[in-house]
């Protein structure tokens, strides 16, 4: 059985919670869906669409470079480097979407640190990154997503 309140397992034998002293009063204790159940699988979604098709612009961006198609010799550089950069956060962009779909305890934390380095890029980018922020950075938020992961990761054990 789980707490309703902060979703810490409680023997069935409890009268109290363990982690937040609530008591049990005999009702069925599993965690209701929060205020983010449904958003964290939206963002997931978003981020991986928003991921893949960043891919598009970097292997451009790449081919140009490596080609040298109608730019000087310095500016090939400089677009490998945007290239790579490109690659770099559309590889974590999928890596965020996966996490969060499989609510994966360090997949909170890596979407807030993408969006707001997302916030950068106007519209998409920075309508994904207030989205994730909204969703995520709320302490309401760290707890319900906490609660859910631990519950995937006892899931996935049994």
């Amino acid at each position: 059985m789980f707490c309703s309140h902060c979703g810490s397992e409680i023997p069935t034998i409890a009268t109290y919670c363990s982690g937040c002293g609530k008591p049990v009063g005999g009702q069925a204790l599993t965690p209701s869906p929060g205020r983010i159940a449904g958003h964290v699988r939206l963002l997931g979604i978003f981020w991986l669409a928003l991921s893949v098709l960043r891919l598009f612009p970097g292997a451009v961006l790449l081919l140009i470079a490596k080609f040298r198609l109608q730019v000087p010799g310095f500016i090939s550089g400089i677009l490998a480097m945007i290239a790579v950069f490109i690659f770099v956060t559309a590889i974590a962009g999928i890596l965020t979407g996966w996490g969060l779909l499989n609510r994966e305890p360090w997949g909170r934390v890596l979407a807030l640190v993408m969006a707001v380095v997302n916030l950068m890029e106007v519209p998409f980018g920075t309508a994904l990154g207030i989205y994730t922020l909204w969703v995520l950075l709320p302490a309401q938020s760290e707890r319900e997503y906490r609660q859910t992961s631990r519950q995937t990761i006892a899931d996935a054990r049994t």
